[in-house]
């Protein structure tokens, strides 16, 4: 059974660039009135559209820009603070564009959430719409899992797959995966609300209350579970 909570799920959500995922978070939340808040937007660059469309929004938006520290870790322990004082349920990172260190990741162990623009465990890292065309699959998509030390790995919560076309390039395939993107999130989003995902001992994840977590768009645009 679904967990019951006594207030809504804190959620902060870290981004590095416009955040279109970020705004399908938001708005998911409010739409569907779910027993959520988006407590924070935070961004490692200054330029970051996504910042100006959350303070548009009501949405504490803050900066903790990378540039402004010597490492990683420097960055990661000052991200953290922050984080830690908005005190979240789930931290929800959506296009944030940085390596995590392990200690990050183990501080939001079990809270850290992921959207990867690839069926993992195909195609970690960067560039997965070209390394997709250059394998010739012929499904693609992306994954929302939870964060581990190991990049672009972890137990997954859901997947969404789009058909690989031809003549597809990078370009016109990316633009099909983030619209997967923004449906898988959006599902994942009201699952982790309605308190329905839970990690096993194996580190398996279970979706109480939900037979299917995948979910394909077929070339027409049309979308099936």
């Amino acid at each position: 059974m679904p967990a019951t909570f006594s207030r809504p799920r804190r959620l902060v959500v870290l981004i590095s660039g416009r955040g279109s995922n970020m705004q399908t978070i938001v708005n998911t939340v409010r739409e569907q009135d779910l027993p959520a808040e988006i407590c924070a937007v935070i961004a490692n660059k200054a330029s970051t559209l996504g910042l100006d469309w959350a303070r548009a929004q009501g949405i504490e938006a803050k900066l903790v820009a990378h540039r402004d520290y010597a490492s990683r870790s420097e960055f990661d322990q000052a991200l953290a603070q922050v984080i830690d004082t908005y005190q979240p349920d789930y931290v929800l990172l959506a296009g944030f564009m940085r390596v995590l260190t392990p200690e990050f990741v183990e501080r939001f162990n079990g809270r850290l959430l992921n959207i990867h623009p690839s069926l993992l465990p195909a195609f970690p890292g960067m560039h997965t719409h070209q390394q997709a065309l250059a394998t010739g699959v012929q499904w693609h998509g992306c994954t929302v899992h939870f964060v581990t030390p190991v990049l672009d790995h972890g137990p997954i919560v859901a997947q969404g797959a789009v058909q690989v076309l031809a003549g597809d390039t990078p370009e016109s395939l990316a633009e099909r995966v983030l619209g997967m993107e923004h449906l898988v999130y959006a599902r994942v989003v009201r699952w982790l609300a309605e308190g329905r995902v839970t990690l096993d001992t194996m580190q398996r994840v279970h979706v109480h209350g939900v037979g299917s977590r995948s979910f394909v768009m077929m070339p027409d645009n049309g979308q099936s579970e």
